[in-house]
């Protein structure tokens, strides 16, 4: 993909997830891994009248070039490319929203990820979703957990796509950014179906899991 195809896919990626309530106001980030640095939407911008022109551009260092000022969100952009591209080099986007279930979800009592595998589609397409306690928007110390959970997960054979920040929102990323788009509406409905479940979901079996592993190559 091309830097001008690429300034494209974060503009139609952003507009169709404003469209269906994924992200609102100016909440939320996309990014996009280049050749030589990334492309991120700019602080305080909306991603459903995103301008192609005017995103941020950073170099290999992470120095901006061009652009507005990229979000406060660009360490933890820049730990995930690092940590997630030592277990799968073709990691390229990573997409960051407040969405309503998944952070309704965090703020009721969680352990160390924010959902059971409840269902096979989250095992397959979203797989653990650990869960990074607060910290402030644009703290960098939530970007050195967000790549610490990163390795500890993959040096245990169990890549990650997804991380939960605790009151903010899911980080989610993939190969491409309709790949990343896919994984994140998969989390948002789990999170949905967790939420309006009563009695609460029980969790798919070990056996059900394993049956998953070895038909479809789950990750879990």
């Amino acid at each position: 993909m091309t830097e001008n195809q690429a300034r494209d896919e974060i503009c139609r990626v952003g507009q169709s997830l404003f469209e269906r309530g994924y992200v609102h106001a100016t909440a939320g980030n996309i990014s996009a891994r280049l050749d030589d640095g990334f492309l991120i939407t700019p602080t305080d911008a909306c991603l459903g009248t995103l301008d192609p022109a005017t995103l941020a551009r950073l170099d290999a260092n992470g120095v901006q070039t061009s652009g507005l000022t990229a979000s406060k969100t660009i360490a933890i952009h820049d730990r995930i490319y690092w940590a997630a591209g030592q277990f799968d080099a073709k990691t390229r986007c990573i997409i960051h929203t407040h969405s309503t279930h998944a952070v309704a979800l965090s703020l009721q009592p969680c352990g160390d990820e924010l959902l059971p595998p409840i269902t096979p589609y989250f095992v397959m397409k979203v797989g653990h979703v650990p869960l990074i306690r607060y910290h402030r928007p644009g703290d960098p110390k939530a970007a050195t957990l967000v790549a610490e959970t990163i390795i500890r997960y993959g040096k245990q054979g169990t890549p990650l796509r997804a991380v939960m920040l605790e009151r903010l929102g899911p980080n989610v990323w993939h190969q491409t950014l309709d790949a990343a788009m896919a994984t994140l509406e998969e989390l948002e409905e789990t999170a949905r179906l967790c939420l309006l479940a009563n009695p609460a979901p029980k969790p798919l079996t070990e056996i059900q899991i394993d049956e998953l592993r070895q038909t479809f190559g789950a990750l879990w």
